[in-house]
């Protein structure tokens, strides 16, 4: 209980201090504009090369594509090419949301550091803690943030 009590506690105190997302709060993006026009989704690292290849590689601003309102950076044509051919293979899941929070009911930023990918898809989250703690049960967490994301998805951070 002291566990899951200083887990919460931490989660509860980055939410202070979270950065708000989009207006409409369906994508966890860098505050500010890129210049495409639009916020950068994932810390602007590669979503294909993550995906693909399980490398943490920094995108640039010179491969970027713009989906849903959303901007996201790659670090090669052919990457930007795969991602516009089909961007929900790539896009995070839970919106880029950290999805342990998700999985509770929040909306936390999601941390490409910390990160895993299952079954093709890309699941990021808030810190090492709270990554660790969704090791304990990955597909539990995966499941409950699948349920939640439909409740809350429309749903600004602040109002969780």
């Amino acid at each position: 209980m002291t566990k899951r009590f200083t887990l919460l506690s931490a989660i509860a105190l980055s939410a202070m201090t979270a950065t708000p997302a989009t207006a409409a709060d369906e994508y966890n993006v860098s505050s500010g504009l890129t210049a495409a026009s639009a916020p950068l989704a994932l810390h602007g690292v590669d979503t294909v090369a993550f995906i693909d290849t399980g490398n943490r590689i920094q995108g640039s601003a010179k491969y970027t594509a713009v989906h849903d309102g959303v901007a996201y950076y790659f670090s090669t044509q052919a990457n930007l090419d795969s991602f516009t051919a089909a961007p929900g293979r790539y896009m995070p899941q839970n919106g880029g949301f950290c999805t342990f929070d998700v999985s509770v009911g929040k909306k936390f930023d999601g941390d490409p550091r910390w990160a895993d990918v299952r079954d093709g898809k890309l699941y990021v989250f808030l810190s090492e803690a709270v990554f660790n703690a969704y090791l304990k049960d990955p597909e539990g967490a995966i499941a409950k943030a699948e349920r939640n994301w439909k409740q809350i998805r429309h749903t600004a951070a602040k109002d969780l």
